[in-house]
């Protein structure tokens, strides 16, 4: 399932106002309207559970009449592939937007009435999304930069969220099992691990540069 609204949000805001310039160096053009969404946007977003990215905020509405199941578990898988936005400015310094859109996700869900402890959560890390899963000693000596991903992965964990790596990715780039947040644990492939919750009743979403 892809998020189309957060991309939307995502690469007019964060793109857009935050970095102020395309990657050829011109000032990209963005609308005086749209501009006027993302500040309102910005000032009503709430965040019920995860708040370490301000593009994780929920619009609030009131009249909703189709609200989820509060007896069931919610089991939600995703399957995060993103990587640096090509071209930033400083791009290894920003939190990966796909962590951003995961902790969006799940305030809707607790924002529609998810009782926080019926969340059942699992985020399957490959392709170049796994270097955010770096220790911040590793991250540093690989980006000469701080870990900006440590925070949002800290509330995640801290929401019952279990983290898995991709073995194939970790090798394709280098990464060795010391270098992550020791919470992390290693699947031999993204495929095997996302086929197996998937057979489990898991609901994925696929979080990629789409």
């Amino acid at each position: 399932m892809k998020s189309k609204i957060y991309i939307l949000l995502f690469c007019l805001l964060h793109g857009l106002l935050m970095h102020g310039q395309n990657s050829d160096g011109k000032v990209p053009i963005i609308s005086k309207r749209d501009s006027l969404r993302l500040a309102k946007y910005k000032a009503r977003g709430i965040y019920p559970l995860i708040k370490a990215s301000k593009f994780s905020g929920v619009l609030p509405m009131d009249g909703i009449t189709e609200m989820p199941d509060k007896t069931m578990k919610c089991k939600l898988l995703f399957s995060l592939t993103t990587g640096f936005i090509e071209g930033a400015k400083d791009k290894e310094k920003e939190l990966n937007r796909g962590l951003a859109e995961i902790g969006r996700i799940i305030n809707l869900h607790v924002a529609a009435g998810v009782p926080k402890e019926n969340l059942d959560l699992v985020i399957v890390v490959h392709s170049k999304a796994t270097y955010a899963l770096l220790t911040n000693g590793a991250y540093k000596k690989e980006f000469k930069t701080d870990n900006p991903n440590l925070e949002i992965i800290s509330e995640l964990e801290g929401a019952g969220a279990k983290m898995i790596a991709c073995a194939q990715a970790m090798q394709f780039l280098e990464v060795d099992k010391k270098d992550l947040n020791p919470n992390v644990k290693i699947s031999l492939a993204a495929k095997v691990a996302l086929s197996t919750y998937q057979q489990k009743g898991y609901a994925l979403f696929e979080i990629d540069e789409e």
